[in-house]
């Protein structure tokens, strides 16, 4: 009897590190539209902190945008499409919204390339437009974003949050083009007001 209790025991506990161990390996999923999106620290290519959830606490909505980042070399869907941020940025400001780029990439001198990166906006980035660089692929995989191809790095993405973090906009894309303007996301941003 004892003997029985033990072999019952013992493969509920190998059950159980089975189940784990399949858990630990699922795909991280996508936020969907009213799902709350997974916090996330990053650094900019200065070595400064910023986190999706940092941003939120300032009561303001944000954009998330996942760009392809460098992907062996400087996107130029990326480029448009942060200089036509960069541009809004005063009507993100008006609409209290902060938008937060992410730069992902090999990690070898991903920040440098990202510096060289910002140097094509001809200016600074605003106050509240933020880059972050992804050089492990912590938000791109916790996102389940990687597009784990010869010469990608990640869909591009952008989400609008409310100020508690929940999705109230996403569109990803699986080419590199179609990405979303910053007429796009105001537009959204007027929607939710």
């Amino acid at each position: 009897m004892n003997l029985t209790r033990f072999a019952a025991a013992l493969l509920s506990t190998v059950m159980l590190s089975v189940g784990s161990v399949v858990l630990a390996q699922a795909p991280a999923a996508t936020p969907a539209v009213g799902q709350k999106a997974a916090d996330f620290t990053l650094q900019t290519p200065d070595g400064a902190s910023v986190s999706l959830g940092g941003l939120e606490t300032k009561s303001k909505d944000v954009v998330l945008v996942l760009l392809r980042g460098f992907p062996g070399y400087q996107c130029p869907y990326c480029t448009t499409q942060v200089h036509d941020f960069a541009e809004s940025a005063d009507k993100f400001a008006a609409a209290r919204t902060e938008v937060l780029l992410v730069y992902p990439g090999p990690p070898a001198d991903l920040d440098q390339h990202a510096k060289e990166f910002l140097a094509k906006q001809q200016a600074a980035l605003p106050a509240n437009i933020h880059l972050v660089i992804d050089p492990d692929y912590k938000m791109t995989n916790l996102y389940g974003l990687r597009w784990d191809a010869p010469e990608e790095t990640a869909y591009p993405s952008t989400f609008l949050l409310d100020r508690k973090g929940t999705v109230l906009f996403e569109k990803i894309s699986k080419v590199h083009g179609d990405r979303t303007t910053a007429a796009d996301l105001l537009a959204e941003v007027a929607k939710q007001k």
